[in-house]
């Protein structure tokens, strides 16, 4: 798949999850209508799928991952943009069984951020998510030094 495929799958994921998130409708119902909406190839309409029913079946360790790396910004008050890009982003970094490169992460989140956010939610969502990676990699660290 291309990367603009890749983008656009990403892109539809968000807006499912956004759109569900503020109204409490379906996740699987809402991306069939925007995935129709976007003209999504059939691999990327299956990625953006795999995506969102990831961020879904992973909510509570996502949202708790979260809570300890944004302690500042309680979920319930963080703008509804920042806190679905950062579940997409934290998915596919920390979750997904085929993690997209975390370099890719964090500027498709940022994107994604400064596309549909405010003015500062650029910085935030990349703040937030070079403190999860540096944690990750911390963590990384202490498993292989030598006891």
């Amino acid at each position: 798949m291309t990367a603009g495929s890749r983008r656009s799958s990403r892109i539809a994921a968000f807006q499912t999850l956004f759109e569900a998130d503020l109204t409490g409708r379906s996740a699987a119902g809402t991306l069939d209508r925007l995935a129709g909406d976007a003209a999504l190839t059939p691999e990327a309409e299956a990625f953006a799928r795999r995506l969102v029913a990831g961020v879904e079946e992973h909510r509570e360790a996502i949202d708790a991952v979260l809570r300890e790396r944004a302690p500042a910004f309680p979920l319930a008050d963080m703008p509804a943009v920042d806190r679905n890009v950062l579940r997409l982003a934290i998915y596919e970094v920390l979750f997904d069984n085929q993690p997209a490169p975390l370099r890719t992460a964090i500027n498709e989140a940022v994107e994604l951020a400064k596309g549909y956010g405010s003015e500062s939610s650029g910085r935030f969502v990349n703040g937030v998510l070079g403190a999860i990676a540096l944690a990750a990699s911390d963590e990384g660290d202490q498993r292989r030094e030598p006891s």
